[in-house]
């Protein structure tokens, strides 16, 4: 009578679901009867998914979740890609300060030196080394170019810090704040002690060459 009413009741639910300890007291004589039927997702071996409780520990079920951000930015977690001049000093402050905000923040900034042997302007939206060095140059996510102060202001609005350059968002300030950067980027060569453009486009070209003629530069 008990195994009848249980068959009974298995058939009106379906087994959709069954708890593993339930599962593993069941009767034998229960599971290999005729008219016993496994859901899809129950074999005789065991479970085809994962089980959330065994022997009274609860387990939380394993879940493969897609970072939606990266898939959107095609495999990359970075926001804004941020082209700075490793040569210079005053920069390089900067630069450092991102670096420690951008811990926090998943990677939102992905940093390319520039002065690197191994910059290529192909995978930077096709800005080469005079006209990355001449300004502040940075890359959104999308692909979009954006320099001077908007530059800046994308950069510390990814690590938290958008409060600095918001009031830039607005005229006269915009204006006025590229003004003054133009300045800034104009002298800084100079200011920061270093040759003029042409000396170093001058170098940067006769090592570009030495590489070319030997495996010195890759090492």
């Amino acid at each position: 009578m008990a195994l009848r009413s249980a068959i009974s009741v298995g058939r009106r639910a379906n087994l959709g679901a069954i708890s593993a300890k339930s599962f593993l007291n069941t009767p034998k004589t229960f599971l290999n009867h005729p008219h016993f039927s496994f859901p899809n997702h129950v074999t005789k071996s065991g479970y085809s998914y994962s089980i959330r409780a065994i022997q009274g520990t609860s387990v939380e079920p394993i879940s493969l979740k897609v970072d939606e951000k990266e898939k959107q930015n095609g495999g990359q977690n970075w926001q804004v890609k941020m082209l700075y001049d490793g040569d210079c000093p005053l920069c390089m402050r900067e630069v450092n300060m991102l670096q420690e905000r951008n811990k926090k923040y998943n990677g939102a900034i992905k940093f390319v030196d520039i002065s690197s042997d191994d910059y290529s302007p192909e995978d930077n939206q096709g800005l080469d080394y005079m006209t990355a060095m001449g300004r502040i140059h940075a890359v959104l996510s999308d692909g979009t170019v954006v320099k001077d102060v908007e530059a800046f202001r994308k950069l510390y609005e990814a690590v938290g810090l958008g409060w600095i350059y918001a009031i830039t968002k607005y005229e006269p300030v915009a204006s006025i704040a590229d003004a003054v950067y133009g300045v800034w980027a104009k002298y800084r060569l100079q200011i920061t002690g270093r040759p003029p453009m042409e000396e170093i486009l001058k170098s940067r070209t006769k090592k570009g060459g030495m590489c070319n003629d030997s495996d010195t530069c890759k090492m």
